[in-house]
């Protein structure tokens, strides 16, 4: 069984600004998504569980749309210890909306999911540079596989899964099948740090990378994009 973690190289807040009404960042100060980093300890944690627990293993793909900057976020997956990556070649994420960026992902589900089965697609909560979080709902909705948000604890047995969601009242508990498309919340556990030698080691990993073409589709034209931006007005005050 597979399960996929979707990754996002995104701008270091501290290099965003506004120049000429547009917003604009240090090409040298990309990270991954934070959130993400939630996405991939939750697949990495429950994969270790279940070689503890039950015999059946998981292994673990993380992917990535976007040029060759998108690579950074895959090579911190991969000094966290997942062991698989791959790049969907295609515009730079600030040029696509969230709908497009669904039906690539969703497209290179469905060919890992021919090769061999996909149990979970795991998403960070939101981006930290658009923060729409609407990117897993829409992937689940082309998939048509149920989609769970802030998940917060992923127990399976067989084809059975206990899931909880963090709510503000709470947690709230679920029992659904897979496949399953789900938005990770921070009570999934704290990401690891990777060490000096993984991140040494993932820099000389190589990366396989897939086009548009190898998946068979031309995604829909963006139906959002960014309009001019402007910082808030000035305001001087005063503490007494």
């Amino acid at each position: 069984m597979k399960i996929v973690v979707c990754v996002k190289a995104t701008p270091a807040l501290e290099t965003v600004r506004v120049e000429n009404g547009k917003i604009v960042w240090d090409a040298n100060a990309l990270i991954i998504n934070p959130w993400d980093e939630y996405a991939l300890e939750g697949a990495l944690a429950f994969s270790e569980w279940k070689q503890i627990a039950e015999p059946e293993t998981f292994s673990i793909v993380a992917i990535s749309v976007g040029d060759a900057s998108a690579e950074i976020a895959l090579r911190h997956a991969l000094a966290m210890g997942i062991q698989e990556t791959i790049r969907i070649a295609g515009p730079p994420p600030e040029e696509l909306d969230t709908r497009a960026t669904a039906h690539i992902l969703a497209a290179a589900v469905r060919k890992i999911h021919a090769i061999e089965p996909v149990a979970m697609v795991l998403f960070g909560r939101q981006s930290i540079d658009s923060d729409s979080g609407l990117t897993a709902a829409q992937t689940a909705r082309l998939l048509g596989w149920p989609s769970i948000s802030s998940l917060s604890t992923i127990k399976s047995a067989l084809q059975k899964v206990r899931l909880a969601r963090t709510m503000e009242e709470g947690r709230q508990i679920l029992n659904t099948r897979f496949p399953i498309v789900c938005s990770v919340a921070k009570d999934i556990g704290t990401p690891r740090y990777p060490s000096f030698f993984a991140k040494r080691r993932a820099e000389r990993t190589p990366i396989p990378v897939w086009t548009l073409d190898d998946l068979g589709i031309t995604p829909p034209p963006p139906l959002v994009r960014w309009g001019e931006a402007s910082l808030p007005p000035e305001q001087e005050t005063a503490c007494e």
